[in-house]
């Protein structure tokens, strides 16, 4: 049977279960003893809304297509046509290849070569591994081209822990900066977290509306933590502080009916903010044979 994710790669440890599907390879499920973790989708249908998706060359989103680059003008096709945005990099529908695989982790890769917009040969390889701590997933990227390419990550994860709707949970997001966005969700300008936007604390998300890009986030031990709770269950998303200092938080307002606002939140690590390949926020620059790499992951409690 052909699936729209095409191939599906299972991996476990103990009670808990992943699948890592070809088609972007990215995450569909994360479950421990059956129950999600990750609030993905079935095996019949495709990813909606980004679900588990690799956001690389750049997460986010890029105004126009436009950018420079070594003094080369580029323009990237729109793939947010609403707002005329380029969004979230160029391989979340690209076919991906295992490279690895045991029976509680999993390699897989993607070749990426130049194309309208992008001058970069990039190979591209995210270690996805389950162990006593939850999972872990391991993005690394080397510039396989004779010149430098700009570079940027993000994955779009959406953590549940059982809620029927996002305003239930709980949240708690360790930052101290919103980068403000306007109406086509480009940043405009940063500044102190406050009111609606500041989950330091933690608190219910009620009808707080989330598409939020935070960065300066408290680590403990190199990383920073962002965390759901509700019904006695607990899911964390955590991330190497000095790889990925940006977490978009997304609450789904903007999904179809049905689905916006329902089950699942995103929190999304990113090396960088969106805009970055225009404005160089945080822009990586691979040079020749560099290799860029880090980890993130996702830990959960259940009720015993």
């Amino acid at each position: 049977m052909s699936f729209p994710s095409g191939e599906q790669w299972t991996i476990r440890h103990g009670d808990q279960e992943v699948t890592v599907v070809e088609v972007g390879g990215g995450l569909r499920t994360y479950t421990i003893g059956g129950v999600d973790v990750l609030h993905g989708y079935a095996a019949d249908a495709r990813a909606d809304g980004g679900r588990g998706q690799v956001l690389m060359p750049w997460p986010s989103r890029i105004g126009d297509g436009k950018y420079t680059f070594d003094g080369v003008d580029q323009q990237l096709p729109i793939t947010e046509v609403p707002n005329h945005n380029a969004i979230h990099g160029l391989v979340r529908w690209a076919m991906w290849t295992v490279r690895q695989r045991s029976d509680s982790s999993v390699s897989v890769a993607h070749r990426l070569f130049p194309q309208p917009g992008w001058p970069g040969s990039l190979d591209l390889q995210i270690t996805y591994a389950l162990g006593a701590d939850g999972l872990s997933v391991t993005p690394s990227v080397t510039n396989l081209g004779a010149a430098s390419a700009p570079f940027g990550y993000g994955a779009h994860p959406y953590l549940t822990v059982g809620e029927a709707k996002v305003d239930e949970v709980t949240l708690t997001v360790p930052a101290h900066t919103r980068i403000n966005l306007d109406d086509r969700l480009l940043p405009v300008d940063a500044a102190p977290v406050s009111g609606a936007a500041d989950f330091r604390t933690p608190r219910q998300i009620r009808d707080t509306v989330l598409d939020n890009t935070y960065t300066d986030l408290a680590a403990t031990d190199g990383v920073w933590r962002a965390r759901l709770e509700h019904g006695g269950r607990s899911t964390a998303m955590w991330a190497q502080a000095e790889v990925f200092g940006y977490a978009q938080v997304f609450s789904g307002d903007t999904l179809p009916p049905g689905r916006a606002r329902c089950s699942g939140l995103a929190v999304e690590p990113m090396s960088c903010p969106g805009g970055a390949f225009a404005s160089g926020d945080s822009l990586i620059v691979l040079e020749p044979g560099q290799v860029w790499t880090g980890t993130w992951g996702i830990t959960a409690t259940l009720p015993t």
